[in-house]
């Protein structure tokens, strides 16, 4: 797995798409496909495009990002994936007179979330089961503790997305549309074909418009439809279960099913109908193995920074991210998918309000959905399976990322002018601490500086339908968002065993500049640091307000000597809504038994936030409400 890769990100996201919007990525594992990024001289059309590959042996797969100067080529003569770069073939197109420059793709592996080998027991047709319920009518909706839990499968009672107190607000998701960025979707299921929205999907595996999964004997892409269904199934038709948002359109992106993924695939899968799609899901990241410290490349970062700020018409496209099935053997801020903070990190808890064995933690996850039972492995999430069939073992965060999916979905049919950022803050405001708890102990809850209740575990908590889809209704914009770099220390620092190295940084957040920050919302430390042994770094930043943050844990599966970590950005949402002025404090340490040795050598402190106070205009009807507790200690603090 390409390290340096995934260290290069943090340099790509904080001085690419903050400051200069522009870089270049050095690639050092030797994996190459058959895919070429072109660069013209000047812009052209398709059809001009076309001829270039043709007299030089490619194939013109299409613009990158809808460009007028970057396409996709692909070379059918070459191998799919190969150990060395094709000097011929880029030196061919690299002489042609319209081209500017040729980039051989580096191939690299992305895992699906949540995949389980295929089970025949596990696939029901949808008419062997009957419902005893009448609301709604779906015969696997029993099934569905998710939705509602009445204690079910030795679940906790009322622990579930309170949807039908959204639904009861006459909010289904209706003229929403959420692209599953996956393996394929079988848009010919019957709990399905009457929602999906051909239009906005696109296969870039096969490079056709038609992401219908391809057939394997173990349903290995079964993966893509089951997430679909978790969004959009239909309701009251007599077909496996119901969706969360079950009026919304979902989309088809196929981009997964490829033996390495490419840049420019999965760029042009986020980047796809930016104002078709409001919502993309991801079930999939860098391999959850616990020493992989990888993210998204450049043209993958392009398309989610345009989405967030030019999709939607300019409202931004929400891109929710399954924070990753690694346990707590991996920590997901080591996922550039999942860390970062153009990403809605969503992470899952079982039925009875437990993590998941396979859930990772991290600072950077903002809530929690649900994943499977605990006392039956078999109940898991049911939902719809391949053919016509439906399943009940759906899990992994895989499950919980399209049901966060849902959720937003209704909360963008409620009010339509919702921000990216609106998304956010309603998540923050409305998720709840409910049941969840660390099966282990190990994650409590704690309560920030301005009484947000958060968990390294679930973030600010479950995702409750109900609230969010109240408090859409009533929602004011927020407040315009800056970036302020807070400071930095480059002075290199020794780092051993039995003792932390504490570093600080103290700002004003740029006050009285044009991007002074009073309210935060995300945090950034961006840190360069190696060591004898990567995997027994720890690191925890303290805010001015006295919150902790772990932006890094243990992981004993990572023996890396070498790489350790380049301009990574360590991202945290534990401090929302806090005031970041003063002394922030960095901690450096080990935990290990064995001696180790290491040097910091920078860290620079990025924040993000709002200059002015976010909640003004909402009105907070239940004073325990988290609305009524910020916008109390914002008042407060305005007194000062």
């Amino acid at each position: 797995m390409p390290t340096r890769h995934g260290q290069l990100f943090g340099a790509v996201c904080l001085i690419l798409f903050v400051l200069f919007k522009s870089c270049h990525v050095v690639y050092t594992k030797e994996l190459f496909t058959n895919s070429f990024l072109v660069k013209f001289r000047q812009g052209v059309d398709n059809n001009l495009a076309h001829n270039v590959a043709n007299r030089n042996g490619f194939v013109n797969l299409g613009p990158v990002l809808g460009s007028s100067t970057e396409y996709h080529f692909l070379h059918p003569a070459l191998p799919i994936v190969r150990t060395r770069r094709s000097i011929p073939h880029t030196r061919k197109l690299k002489v042609d007179p319209l081209v500017h420059t040729a980039i051989q793709q580096p191939g690299f592996v992305r895992v699906k979330r949540g995949y389980k080998p295929f089970k025949v027991e596990n696939l029901v047709p949808f008419q062997q089961i009957r419902n005893s319920i009448s609301d709604p009518t779906d015969p696997y909706f029993p099934f569905q503790w998710y939705l509602k839990n009445t204690g079910q499968n030795g679940g906790k009672p009322k622990l579930d997305l309170n949807v039908e107190a959204a639904w009861a607000q006459g909010v289904t998701g209706k003229n929403v549309t959420t692209a599953i960025m996956d393996d394929g979707v079988d848009y010919m299921h019957p709990d399905l074909k009457y929602n999906y929205n051909a239009q906005a999907s696109y296969d870039f595996s096969s490079n056709d418009p038609f992401p219908y999964p391809r057939y394997t004997d173990d349903w290995f892409n079964s993966h893509g439809t089951r997430c679909a269904g978790e969004v959009s199934a239909a309701r009251d038709n007599g077909v496996c279960g119901v969706g969360v948002a079950y009026d919304s359109k979902i989309a088809g992106i196929r981009m997964l099913d490829q033996p390495y993924m490419t840049d420019l695939i999965e760029a042009n899968s986020m980047g796809h109908e930016p104002n078709l799609i409001d919502i993309y899901s991801a079930s999939w990241g860098p391999t959850d193995d616990g020493k992989t410290v990888d993210g998204p490349r450049n043209a993958t970062m392009r398309a989610i920074v345009r989405g967030v700020n030019e999709g939607r018409n300019g409202l931004g496209n929400i891109y929710v991210w399954a924070s990753g099935d690694g346990g707590e053997d991996d920590d997901c801020n080591c996922d550039g998918y999942a860390a970062s903070m153009w990403t809605i990190s969503i992470n899952s808890a079982i039925n009875d309000g437990q993590n998941a064995h396979y859930d990772e933690s991290c600072s950077s996850t903002l809530a929690s959905t649900f994943s499977n039972g605990a006392k039956d492995p078999n109940t898991g999430v049911a939902t719809t399976d391949l053919y016509g069939k439906c399943t009940t073992t759906h899990s992994g965060t895989s499950a919980a990322a399209p049901e966060a999916a849902g959720v937003f979905a209704l909360a963008l049919e409620a009010n339509p002018q919702l921000t990216w950022r609106d998304i956010q803050h309603l998540t923050v405001l409305t998720s709840k601490r409910n049941s969840l708890f660390d099966a282990k102990g190990r994650f409590h809850w704690t309560m920030n500086g301005v009484g947000l209740e958060f968990n390294h575990l679930f973030g600010f908590g479950v995702l409750d339908a109900g609230a969010m889809v109240a408090l859409a209704k009533q929602w004011k914009t927020v407040p315009p968002r800056f970036h302020c770099e807070a400071g930095s220390v480059l002075e290199t620092k020794p780092i051993v065993s039995g003792r932390s190295v504490l570093l600080q940084i103290r700002t004003d957040a740029c006050q009285g500049q044009d991007t002074e920050i009073n309210y935060l919302e995300h945090v950034q430390a961006v840190i360069t640091v190696n060591s004898t042994r990567r995997g027994d770094l720890e690191l925890f930043l303290t805010s001015p307000m006295g919150t902790r943050s772990m932006i890094l844990s243990k992981r004993k599966n990572d023996d890396d000597q070498r790489d350790g970590f380049t301009k990574w950005p360590f991202m945290t949402t534990h401090t929302w809504g806090e005031y970041p002025q003063g002394v922030w404090k960095l901690e450096v340490s080990f935990n290990s038994q064995m001696p180790q040795s290491g040097f910091i050598s920078e860290w620079t402190l990025m924040l993000h936030g709002t200059k002015n106070p976010p909640y003004v205009d909402l009105a907070a009807s239940d004073p325990h409400s988290k609305l009524a507790i910020v916008k109390k200690a914002h008042e407060e603090r305005n007194k000062m």
